[in-house]
């Protein structure tokens, strides 16, 4: 007599990863899973052209679906966004002739001019992650200036209880000056972002079942800032489970965002990882015509933990150049913020105190520091 056979499943096994947050080390559960695509239902595509909508319906039902998103994986991709194509692509083309420069040339713009990291870091000077290797990238970054903002109208003007705030600097478009179109592109990118950023946080406000224009008086003269990356390809093949973390490298460590959200472009090449609620990396893949938006710490901790602020990371093994242009949005450094009373249900208590997004900000760097610093690497 035939014995029967008895289908088993297997359990995946599990790995820890560890990582900075604004209230010390955390470390989270990672399925050894192989990497795979994203389905829609964790990372939606919405289409934003209600946001710009005269109907208050449509301004809504925008609303609506960025909750969904964000109560999910706090990642999805924007459509219908306004901005042309050939705005990122121009900045895109102009950030690769300034990263195929010369490393001399490059240093002219280097970060150890700036008092507030905007300019240019070189390969292997970042670790954003102090448990992971060293990103395997280099960046041109760029704060917030009212110079460039369309919606200051004398940026010599600007409150001084707002400018004591501001971190603008020169010296970085002074010594790209080689590059006749660099600044031109880099400025018209920010500026096509900036717009979309406001419209993203009355939807926001709308979707957090507040005023459309309840934040309006705390991004006057907002945290905007470019990180610009530039990631050579990685060498070798992606394993196809995750390591025990520190055994791969990363062209950009896991980690979470500062502020409220971010507005991501990424070229054709790939290399977006996402940790979803169930501890399983998914890429996020190039979609044509969309931007990635996720939802940054101030975001989750403001909104009591309802909004996500997920785990991220890249690692570009597409054997190409890769090129990510990630717009990062904030309210003005001097506001602060608690915990939202439309966040907090009935029996619910507010798990946050109030907290500027300066000394947020500031926290967040710090622990990066203290941690890279513990971890002996």
């Amino acid at each position: 007599m035939a014995s029967a056979s008895v289908d088993t499943v297997q359990t995946p096994g599990t790995t820890q990863l560890r990582l900075s947050s604004g209230n010390g080390p955390i470390s989270r559960t990672i399925l050894k899973t192989p990497l795979r695509d994203a389905h829609p239902s964790e990372i939606p595509i919405i289409d934003i052209s209600g946001a710009f909508s005269d109907s208050s319906d449509a301004r809504v039902d925008v609303a609506r679906q960025i909750r969904d998103a964000a109560t999910n994986n706090g990642f999805f991709y924007i459509k219908n966004h306004g901005i042309p194509p050939e705005i990122p692509e121009s900045a895109c083309e102009e950030l690769l002739g300034f990263f195929r420069q010369p490393r001399e040339v490059k240093d002219r713009a280097h970060v150890s001019q700036s008092k507030y990291f905007n300019g240019y870091k070189p390969p292997r000077s970042q670790r954003i992650n102090p448990f992971e290797s060293v990103d395997v990238r280099e960046t041109f970054s760029w704060t917030y200036d009212p110079r460039y903002d369309p919606s200051v109208p004398d940026p010599d003007a600007v409150p001084l209880h707002i400018a004591q705030y501001l971190r603008c600097e020169s010296f970085h478009w002074d010594a790209t000056a080689n590059l006749p179109h660099f600044k031109e592109a880099i400025v018209r990118y920010w500026r096509s972002c900036l717009a979309v950023a406001r419209a993203l946080v009355r939807c926001f406000a709308l979707s957090l079942d507040l005023p459309e224009d309840f934040f309006a008086d705390k991004f006057t003269h907002p945290d905007a800032a470019l990180g610009l990356n530039y990631y050579p390809p990685l060498p070798g093949v992606p394993q196809k489970a995750p390591a025990e973390q520190g055994e791969t490298e990363v062209s950009i460590g896991s980690h979470t965002d500062f502020q409220l959200f971010t507005i991501l472009w990424q070229d054709n090449n790939g290399g977006l990882q996402v940790l979803n609620r169930q501890g399983q990396w998914i890429n996020a893949k190039p979609i044509p015509g969309t931007f990635v938006v996720n939802i940054a710490d101030y975001m989750q901790r403001i909104t009591n933990d309802r909004y996500v602020s997920t785990v991220h990371r890249a690692q570009n093994y597409s054997g190409h150049e890769r090129i990510s242009m990630p717009f990062f949005f904030g309210f003005n450094l001097n506001e602060s913020c608690g915990v939202l009373d439309s966040c907090v249900a009935e029996g619910e208590e507010k798990k946050y105190g109030e907290i500027s997004c300066e000394e947020w900000v500031q926290r967040r760097v710090r622990a990066m520091h203290r941690q890279g610093e513990s971890s002996g690497k």
